[in-house]
């Protein structure tokens, strides 16, 4: 049995593939295109799962989209119609695009997939539609370890629904409770990201690394005027003071009022207001979450929960969900985005609609480290890296791994690519940039100089999963970098009193613990484990970084720079490490110098490229 998910025309397209229920390809378009967040049709990365297994579309058994257009469509009219003569404007903008494009997309989808294949097809039956948080719930149970779960999915909106709670036992998975339209966790989190001046549906993750630098004390402004939250974490917006129901922008006038403030301009310096209103979203946000586990708990007696949806990329909520223990076992899909939906939808007609049998590992995943995109021989490799005249060396599995931890221990920044690509928002040591976390200046060096992004943004540590009760306070696996904890008190560095003095950014230049770089200015650490199963030759890596220092703990962020996507190819990765001032390039068993590289050959990775 072969079946097909993919999702596109929002944000984050990308396809999925599954044989009689194992994944055995799931990638997102941006990472072929170098489009990042792309939402086209996922062209590319269709052919790269149909390409695994010598497939042509008619082999396919079934081809199903993540959403339902014809849903998201009615809430979309019967939005403007509800706040008429209000937003016309925005309605004369995207009905247009609905008419042409969207209404009838099934008719785009079925002409898209036409290109696949020369055979003629009952498309009715083959090209099947699910629900936008049906899906998210689907790729957050399906592939858990759990036999049964309660399953929260929180984003912005699907057609209609924002929040959704459903239950799951073996192959079966029920829906009980919907917030709806325009009551939305992520809209509300996604207005704020707005008015800090970051991207929305991109930015989100900034506003939560900036929380930390500040103070929640605008939280009660906000939950006296702009949400109502009742007991059981179900809520309702204040409309009145935001304007995505029929305006071009996500908060207005009367939101800046409460803050007695304008929206910040993007680029513009970060200031201790912005910092306290990260804050207070921040806490508001865990608050609602709180709220809503207590409840699902109560209502569901369920021992486990599984999260998916946008809202369910913050690690900062679900680290504090964890540690309060309201549940016995947490699981977040590691792409809990709209390309993770197209995974949900491909599950939900495989255990759902033909109520296959679910088979249960123990307590192991079935998302295979998340490492399910494309991979490289090595002729490829040397063949991509002759092409850009590139100047490298091979060496054994051994001697990279010998060659690379001591380099790390030199302080070198590191771009390591090696295997599959990661799914999913996150580099888990596939595509990464790795360096020393036991460096003072590596956090600030690497922001500036290799990522090109803001100074305040923390990094994540990958530490062995053998020694991260040693270094921090969760008592969990953490492989998908989405629990936040803290750094163990035997790590951390006591502060003088002048540097207890500090606010805001000046706190990025204390070294907070032995591992000052993975250290957020509240000494906690968005978490990933790593584990010899799943990825065998970056845990053999940071074991012998190990064994060189006594420090278990390296650098993790991804292997790209600002507005660009994580790196696919070789290609992509050796303009990355030429464009930046990355000191060694790793790409599997190749292993390259910058001082080596040509001058004449430098690229400018900041321009805008495509594949070649």
């Amino acid at each position: 049995m072969l079946i097909l998910g993919f999702s596109c025309f929002y944000h984050d397209s990308g396809a999925c593939l599954l044989k009689d229920g194992e994944i055995i390809a799931a990638v997102q378009e941006e990472r072929f295109t170098r489009i990042k967040h792309d939402s086209n049709f996922p062209t590319q990365s269709i052919r790269y799962c149909l390409k695994l297994l010598n497939l042509d579309i008619a082999q396919i058994d079934y081809i199903v989209f993540y959403d339902k257009p014809f849903l998201k469509f009615e809430r979309i009219l019967e939005t403007y119609f509800a706040f008429a003569p209000k937003g016309f404007k925005n309605f004369l903008t995207s009905m247009p695009i609905w008419v042409k494009d969207k209404l009838f997309q099934k008719r785009t989808l079925i002409n898209e997939f036409k290109k696949y294949t020369n055979e003629s097809l009952d498309w009715n039956k083959k090209l099947l539609f699910s629900e936008h948080h049906l899906s998210h719930a689907a790729s957050a149970f399906f592939p858990s370890p759990f036999k049964s779960a309660a399953v929260l999915t929180m984003d912005g909106v699907g057609e209609w629904t924002t929040t959704s709670i459903a239950v799951g036992n073996s192959n079966k998975l029920n829906i009980i409770k919907e917030i709806i339209y325009p009551h939305s966790l992520g809209l509300l989190y996604s207005a704020f990201t707005y008015f800090i001046g970051f991207k929305v549906n991109s930015g989100e993750y900034k506003l939560m690394g900036l929380a930390p630098y500040g103070t929640p004390k605008y939280a009660k402004i906000i939950t006296d005027n702009l949400i109502n939250i009742f007991e059981d974490g179900s809520f309702q917006l204040n409309i009145e003071f935001f304007d995505f129901c029929t305006g071009l922008t996500m908060t207005n006038s009367k939101f800046a009022s409460l803050f007695n403030r304008s929206a910040r301009k993007p680029e513009s310096p970060i200031t201790q207001s912005d910092m306290d209103i990260a804050a207070s979203i921040q806490h508001v946000t865990e608050e609602i979450i709180l709220k809503i586990a207590v409840s699902i708990k109560k209502e569901t007696g369920e021992e486990n929960l599984c999260l998916a949806g946008g809202v369910a990329l913050n690690c900062v909520a679900n680290g504090r969900l964890s540690r309060e223990k309201i549940f016995k076992n947490i699981w977040v899909q590691p792409a809990s985005g709209d390309a993770g939906g197209a995974l949900g939808a491909a599950y939900a007609v495989y255990y759902m609609m033909l109520n296959n049998a679910r088979k249960i590992e123990g307590n192991k995943d079935s998302m295979q480290g998340s490492f399910l995109g494309p991979e490289y021989s090595k002729n490829t490799i040397s063949s991509e890296l002759d092409a850009v005249g590139a100047v490298y060396k091979m060496h054994s599995s051994a001697d990279i791994i010998n060659k690379t931890a001591k380099a790390l221990t030199e302080g070198k920044a590191i771009g390591w690519m090696s295997g599959r690509m990661e799914f999913g928002p996150r580099s888990l040591g596939s595509r990464s940039i790795i360096a020393d976390a036991r460096s003072k200046k590596m956090q600030k060096l690497l922001n500036l100089k290799v990522k090109y992004r803001e100074s305040f943004r923390p990094f994540a540590p990958s530490v062995l999963i053998e020694k991260v009760h040693e270094w921090f306070d969760i008592d969990c696996n953490s492989p998908y970098m989405l629990l936040v904890g803290h750094v163990k008190k035997k790590h951390i560095i006591k502060m003088t009193k002048v540097e207890e003095s500090l606010f805001g950014i000046d706190k990025l230049n204390t070294a907070r613990s032995k591992i000052p770089s993975v250290t957020h200015v509240d000494y906690s650490a968005r978490i990933q484990t790593a584990c010899k199963s799943t990825n065998p030759k970056y845990h053999a890596l940071i074991e012998k970084f190990e064994e060189l220092t006594d420090c278990p703990v390296v650098i993790n962020t991804s292997f790209n720079i600002r507005g660009e996507p994580i790196v696919c190819s070789p290609t992509d990765a050796y303009r990355c490490f030429m464009g930046t001032d990355l000191d060694v390039l790793v790409i599997d068993n190749f292993y390259l110098i910058k001082e080596k590289q040509a001058k004449k050959k430098k690229l400018d990775y900041k321009n805008k490229f495509q594949l070649d």
